[in-house]
């Protein structure tokens, strides 16, 4: 309880040296955190209550499972988190808000006392992040909601009701990214988190399937993973070439007209994939939006620097311990330094 403690005393002190909107929006962090941590309860606790459904005893059955597995064979922190679970009765646990300038392939920033500066800004309610969306000066901004996310440690993070009902292989997926976000976090460097955490979740998901051999898990997870690197290469490719239009020197109208193509040859693009998918339309909502520089760019902050990290864990010969030890010391350096390294292990792939 101490951080908690520590915690509204950042928030009253807050509260005395800022303006009004800011107040509110850490206010608002604060009592979300401050919900889930009262309704979370121990998942022994919950999974022995009569009255939890059988497909939640099930689930969280199943992570129990999964989160051992982190700590004993992906050296991911072994702790509380995700012990615990808590019913949030809501769809996403928090909205984040992406934005981007009209001729910009880069997301804005926002800078907090912990987190340091990151390409987004969260609220626990959806209706908060719209209307927060609504004052900002950006042209192109994107409001996604989210299942989960790390306080980085400070906290012992729930299993949420947001995503226990995910099928097994996307729970284990997304418990290893989360607890990757509590080895390392570099202030000001989301990209660099965000792809660490992606490479952690993958290479932990394959060495967890060769654990669950026999189950028939693999092939489904191979057909998932599939449809999601097409995704998102399909996405990172039209990112470079709006990067591509923004740097010459056309006219706003000229960069205007290519820009609307751009996002018609994106959607026939996907079309096609879809068609090559069998018709699977798990990416249709995302689709389904009026995109923009912010939703591109809120992919490829999850996945550009990804292969670099892959072509580490392969040079500590897949210890995780040796991988987590090489990206702390890489941590440590200048963001330049970091690119510098980082970007030229980046193997294109063929389109």
């Amino acid at each position: 309880m101490d951080l908690v403690r520590h915690l509204l005393l950042l928030a009253l002190t807050i509260t005395s040296l800022t303006g009004c909107s800011t107040v509110s929006f850490y206010w608002q962090a604060f009592s979300g955190q401050m919900e889930i941590i009262n309704k979370a309860r121990a998942i022994d606790a919950v999974v022995l209550d009569k009255n939890t459904a059988p497909s939640l005893k099930q689930n969280l059955t199943a992570l129990l499972a999964i989160r051992e597995f982190a700590s004993k064979q992906l050296a991911l922190p072994d702790n509380k988190s995700y012990r615990s679970y808590a019913d949030l009765k809501r769809p996403f646990v928090i909205w984040n808000v992406f934005a981007a300038d009209e001729f910009s392939a880069e997301l804005k920033q926002w800078c907090f006392p912990v987190a340091g500066c990151v390409s987004y800004r969260g609220y626990f309610a959806q209706t908060a992040a719209e209307e927060y969306a609504k004052q900002l000066t950006a042209t192109d901004i994107y409001v996604g909601g989210v299942p989960a996310y790390s306080t980085l440690g400070y906290f012992n993070d729930p299993v949420l009701s947001t995503f226990i009902h995910y099928p097994e292989v996307e729970l284990a997926r997304l418990i290893f990214h989360e607890l990757a976000h509590q080895v390392v976090y570099v202030q000001d460097d989301s990209m660099f988190n965000e792809s660490f955490a992606t490479a952690v979740e993958e290479a932990g998901i394959e060495r967890w399937l060769e654990s669950q051999a026999g189950r028939g898990l693999s092939a489904t997870w191979q057909e998932a993973q599939q449809r999601r690197a097409g995704f998102q290469q399909v996405v990172l490719k039209y990112q470079q070439r709006l990067k591509q239009l923004y740097a010459t020197d056309l006219s706003d109208d000229a960069k205007r007209l290519a820009k609307k193509q751009t996002f018609v040859d994106l959607r026939d693009e996907y079309a096609a994939l879809k068609n090559a998918w069998g018709g699977y339309a798990g990416y249709d909502r995302w689709f389904g939006q009026d995109l923009n520089n912010a939703h591109l760019a809120s992919i490829a902050i999850y996945t550009e620097l990804v292969p670099a990290f892959r072509a580490l864990l392969r040079k500590d010969n897949g210890d995780f311990t040796a991988f987590y030890r090489t990206v702390k010391k890489l941590a440590k350096q200048s963001k330049q330094e970091r690119e510098n390294l980082l970007r030229p292990k980046i193997v294109s792939k063929p389109n």
